[in-house]
């Protein structure tokens, strides 16, 4: 759970003063509402009233100028008349109201305040956000829900409930409402609170993530994001979760909302927000969810399981060959690995199961008439076998089972259960449609620990997740692994003047001062304003050349035909020269011509690609893979936030076809040590580390990896500054 502090995002001394306490708001036993109507059903009342559906066991005082009872409630005439020790105040007012009322909360000494108002101009949130930055009083909202504590009868929230709240031990976070409400119409299993977030002016949600590590009531937290504002913040939550023993899953909504994070370079249009996002919460050992149904089966599993996985092999047991067949599709497709069984698995189970592969998976339909005791001694073995770090039984378990199917199946089904008692494995029966399973299959299940999940990709990404979840238990049990260490180049200051004030590509020259500061290797190259100079360049950089045409409007020479190649003497310079500037000026004629590039070309080499892409809040995304001028087109990649040390990248690059490529795939080519590839990656990660914030985008392509030695020369490299 290691994530890197940049200098220009807070310290953690001080993230840790911007942390909030919210207990007051979750756990209040006075609540002041402002905004309800003695003469109307406003949004206040609907608080109050849900309020006294429920039982609330604390004290409720309506705010209002001039009535003297609201819901059959004594009104206080104004916020500077509340008595003291106030928890929290509801605020459910006009926009424009709502910083002179927080201020005058704040002035009162009430502890807390939500805020469900929405709407506002410029102005008024300017206004909201300057008493939230200035108060000790802890705010909630604006544009939210409020929240609901199941367990405590407490429904801060301005609509009707769903009957289907019931308590337990899942907590969910969203930021959006209505997720909120998606989640508790369609979730079987029981909740402690609800928290909708809204606009997050102050409070955010690890404020919340942080109370229910803490919570006696809370074993799993469920969290619906938009975004994150501060990414160490979040990762310090994460971090108080997993050391509370608790589990986390997260739902990441709206990750192509503005496509690619650039379009310049090759980079920025093979990289999207959602790589950003993704990475992050891999380096936190979070497990990620892509919609409710994922999210609800992953949590569903979280909380009737109290087995852990000590990693993501999982095998597959079903009574239909097609289902399982299904489940090894869309395991492959979500990258789940399957277990390899043993060869005394294999014995065991074909001994068992006449007509049985014996591999997985397991189709136990295969053996005609198959009884209990012969699933026990197959599904035993599997569970025995030290290759196996969970069981996925695919069982149909809809609501609409005939009696005589759900009675057929029902000792099996048992026997499922009782499986778990000789194993600490986890076990995990899926359904494999999404219609509603059947409530005598969930109560059967349930007294051994056995979800039962609906829709097999649903229950697969459950199951994956169960293997993050056990993992990043067993990193953090193990002590996990540091920050990763970065000190700042002492160049990036001189560097960061050098470009202040600049947008675009940035001139060759200062690109080529930029990637020496940070060791990483150019290719011969000299860059000229006539052909006069080239030729008498030319003889210094030596033959073969590769001629390319220098303009700062040009970012991408090869689509404008500004790249020639194999060029063997002065002659085929000269004639290369002249035909270059034609093509040149006829496909771009409006871009600036201010001369050549002269390169030496390197032979028997493999084009790879390496660059960087600025993703604020969390710093910049590196990629490296294919190079070439197909890159886009062979879209080989693999991305992690920067910094990534050498050993980082050279499991990226072994990731890659490129990776495999180099490793000498099927001997067509000799095998290519990968460390210097991988030291240049690394070296570009702490330069986007150090100027992601000035350097919006930089493509490394191609780069030249010698077959063999593995020796690295950067070829053409744009770096493309921030608009400021």
């Amino acid at each position: 759970m290691a994530v890197p502090q940049r200098a220009d995002v807070p310290a953690p001394g001080l993230i840790a003063a911007m942390q909030r306490n919210v207990a007051a708001i979750v756990r209040p036993r006075t609540v002041a509402v402002i905004g309800a109507s003695a003469t109307r059903r406003a949004q206040g009342n609907q608080v109050i009233g849900n309020l006294q559906k429920a039982g609330f066991k604390g004290h409720i005082i309506p705010v209002h100028a001039t009535a003297q009872t609201i819901e059959g409630l004594e009104v206080t005439n104004g916020i500077d008349r509340l008595p003291p020790g106030i928890d929290t105040a509801v605020v459910a007012i006009p926009a424009s109201g709502v910083a002179a009322a927080l201020a005058d909360l704040a002035q009162a000494g009430v502890r807390s305040a939500v805020v469900f108002s929405n709407g506002f101009t410029a102005a008024e949130a300017q206004a909201f956000r300057q008493v939230s930055d200035t108060s000790d009083m802890v705010i909630h909202g604006p544009n939210c829900m409020g929240l609901i504590d199941v367990w405590d009868c407490m429904p801060m929230y301005p609509a009707t409930i769903t009957e289907k709240v019931r308590p337990g031990q899942v907590a969910l976070i969203a930021q959006s409402g209505s997720a909120a409400i998606s989640l508790m119409n369609s979730s079987s299993f029981g909740l402690s609170t609800v928290v909708t977030m809204g606009s997050e002016f102050q409070v955010t949600a690890p404020d919340y993530m942080r109370f229910f590590a803490t919570d006696d009531r809370t074993s799993v937290i469920g969290v619906v994001l938009e975004s994150i504002q501060r990414p160490a913040e979040f990762a310090a939550a994460v971090e108080a979760i997993y050391a509370a023993g608790k589990s986390l899953a997260v739902l990441k909504v709206g990750q192509s909302e503005v496509g690619s994070l650039a379009v310049q370079a090759h980079t920025g249009a093979m990289i999207s927000r959602s790589d950003a996002y993704d990475r992050f919460f891999a380096r936190c050992g979070v497990p990620t969810a892509k919609d409710y149904d994922e999210l609800i089966a992953t949590l569903e599993c979280f909380v009737s399981t109290p087995r852990s996985a000590a990693g993501s092999r999982i095998g597959i047991v079903g009574i239909s060959g097609g289902e399982t067949a299904l489940a090894c599709d869309i395991a492959a497709d979500l990258g789940v690995p399957l277990a390899t069984f043993a060869a005394e698995t294999r014995a065991r189970v074909t001994a068992a199961l006449p007509g049985a592969s014996g591999l997985n998976p397991l189709d136990m339909g295969a053996t005609v008439n198959h009884t209990v005791d012969q699933d026990r001694t197959a599904i035993g073995a599997i569970l025995d076998d030290p290759e196996v770090d969970s069981l996925l039984l695919v069982q149909d378990a809809q609501a609409s089972l005939t009696p005589t199917m759900l009675n057929n199946y029902t000792p099996h089904i048992l026997e499922y259960g009782k499986l778990t008692q000789r194993s600490d494995k986890p076990v995990v029966m899926v359904s494999p449609t999404s219609e509603n399973t059947h409530p005598r299959i969930h109560a059967m299940m349930a007294e051994d620990g056995v979800p039962v999940l609906r829709g097999m990709r649903a229950g697969l990404v459950a199951m994956r997740n169960l293997g993050i979840l056990g993992q990043a238990r067993a990193a953090r049990a193990a002590g996990g692994p540091a920050a990763a260490a970065h000190r700042p180049n002492p160049a990036a200051a001189e560097i960061r003047r050098e470009i202040a004030g600049l947008s675009g590509p940035l001139p060759a020259a200062t690109t080529r001062r930029i990637l020496a500061a940070y060791d990483i290797p150019l290719v011969r190259s000299a860059v000229v304003r006539t052909p006069e100079e080239a030729l008498e360049r030319a003889e210094a950089i030596g033959y073969p050349l590769v001629l390319k045409i220098a303009s700062p409007d040009i970012a991408h020479r090869s689509d404008v035909g500004g790249v020639a190649l194999g060029i063997g003497d002065a002659e085929a310079l000269r004639a290369a020269l002249a035909r270059m500037l034609c093509r040149v000026r006829a496909a771009a004629p409006h871009a600036e011509i201010v001369g050549f590039e002269l390169q030496e070309q390197l032979v028997d080499h493999v084009e790879a690609m390496v660059g960087f892409v600025a993703a604020p809040p969390f710093g910049a995304v590196m990629m490296v893979g294919t190079g070439g001028t197909m890159v886009e087109l062979q879209a080989d990649r693999a991305v992690e936030l920067s910094p990534v040390s050498p050993a980082q990248a050279a499991g990226m690059i072994a990731g890659t076809r490129l990776g495999a490529y180099l490793g000498g795939y099927r001997n067509l080519i000799q095998k290519t040590d990968l460390d210097g590839l991988a030291r240049l990656a690394a070296n570009l990660s702490s330069l986007a580390f150090d100027l992601c914030d000035r350097i919006a985008e930089c493509d490394l392509n191609p780069v030249l990896v010698r077959k063999g030695s593995g020796e690295v020369r950067v070829v053409d490299a744009l770096l493309l500054a921030a608009k400021s």
